[in-house]
């Protein structure tokens, strides 16, 4: 799933592109995508792209006088630059292409959905915050006022573990399971301690993790084509995706515990004083 990095190098990338060029036309091809019909999808064409902006995990496409054009890409979801954009009209129901949008230059992006479950999602509304999703996020880790005592107000009588809370979009804006894994190793933290036990000491680790993991993941990303922001995010985890490989940091093996529709990895002798954590949907399988 594209997390706050690599949603905010897309903003970047489209800004650089899309700025100041029309829509001359936007492309339904998998009619779910669409969830809202109010104003209509033909609402922004022939508007100019006058800003891109993220919130969270959202991107939105502002247009001169007319509505925004706002998309999350979920978890199976993508964005491709095409210059120039195929000729002809896509068909629906073949292949994973969900929307296209063509700019009067002839180039333009489609937005694409691998899997069986559709769940990329694109708005047409007069103001972002009309998006239930976006209504209800809470601050941008990166943002210049969020600081450590943010962080340590925001996990006060926060009774869940570490990741779920991470995870939360209506706690912090952005972060999901990959980054949220990136952040608790290099804070050396368990991902089941409670948010609500942590310390002054570990706020300030967790906080310091936080920036510095998102921070460098977006400088990573900073500049590349919107086609190579997925290998890039690949390549800079550490023990993400990464279950039985050596952690960078001190060689133990790299473990991972199972939930019905994902899964986390740590490294045991970083984050839990060298004790794995229970796999409770392995060990159903071993009664």
């Amino acid at each position: 799933m594209p997390e706050l990095p690599e949603v905010e190098a897309l903003k970047d990338f489209l800004t650089e592109h899309l700025t100041g060029h029309e829509i001359v036309r936007a492309l339904p091809v998998a009619i779910s995508v669409l969830k809202t019909y109010d104003p209509p999808l033909t609402a922004v064409e022939g508007r100019e792209v006058t800003a891109v902006r993220r919130y969270g995990k959202f991107l939105a496409l502002a247009t001169d006088g007319g509505p925004y054009l706002v998309t999350h890409l979920a978890r199976a979801g993508w964005l491709h630059w095409k210059d120039p954009l195929p000729s002809g009209v896509p068909r629906p129901g073949k292949g994973p292409l969900a929307l296209r949008v063509a700019l009067e230059t002839g180039a333009g992006f489609d937005l694409t959905e691998a899997g069986t479950q559709k769940r990329l999602a694109v708005y047409v509304v007069a103001d972002p915050a009309e998006v239930p999703g976006i209504a209800r996020l809470g601050p941008d880790p990166l943002a210049g006022d969020f600081d450590e005592g943010r962080l340590a107000e925001l996990l006060s009588g926060e009774r869940r573990r570490l990741k779920g809370a991470l995870r939360d979009q209506s706690l912090i804006a952005g972060v999901g399971n990959a980054y949220s894994d990136e952040i608790l190793h290099a804070a050396r933290m368990s991902p089941f301690k409670l948010a609500s036990l942590l310390t002054p000491e570990e706020t300030a680790r967790l906080y310091q993790a936080l920036r510095t993991t998102l921070t460098e993941a977006v400088e990573r990303s900073r500049g590349l084509a919107a086609g190579r922001l997925k290998a890039e995010k690949k390549t800079g985890l550490r023990v993400h995706g990464r279950t039985g490989e050596p952690c960078p940091v001190c060689g133990d093996t790299v473990r991972e515990v199972s939930f019905s529709d994902s899964s986390l990895q740590y490294c045991p002798t970083c984050q839990t004083g060298g004790k794995p954590l229970a796999d409770r949907r392995l060990s159903r399988l071993l009664k």
